[in-house]
């Protein structure tokens, strides 16, 4: 099954998050919800990826249609990555449902077709 959006989870340093949507805008994204965190490395982590750890951080949460996900993805990682001040990591989640967002770009079509697929697919 293929979903027609994908959650964007960009964890970064404090303070970045401007950088974070400014990368993500680039390739399409409309908007993100940021969220405060705190980071629960250890000096271990520390010395083996050769970067100092600051227990303070941002999620920044971005719901996108998922034909521009990698996109933003690689914009995120040259932006704010692990080599950049940022120090941010990200990772997708599929999304199935979406109440409140309206695609021009046929998103909302891929959802209704993927819905019609599910109806008439055969039982594994």
């Amino acid at each position: 099954m293929t979903y027609p959006y994908e959650m964007i989870v960009c964890i970064v340093n404090a303070g970045y998050t401007d950088a974070v949507m400014s990368a993500a805008r680039e390739y399409g994204a409309r908007g993100g919800t940021v969220i405060s965190a705190r980071g629960t490395a250890n000096a271990e982590a520390e010395n083996f990826f050769k970067i100092s750890i600051q227990p303070e951080k941002e999620a920044v949460l971005i719901v996108v249609p998922a034909k521009i996900r990698d996109d933003i993805l690689h914009a995120l990682y040259r932006q704010v990555g692990l080599n950049t001040p940022g120090q941010g990591i990200a990772f997708t989640m599929p999304v199935d449902h979406v109440a409140g967002l309206f695609e021009e770009n046929g998103a909302a079509e891929d959802a209704e077709k993927n819905k019609q697929e599910e109806k008439t697919a055969k039982p594994k």
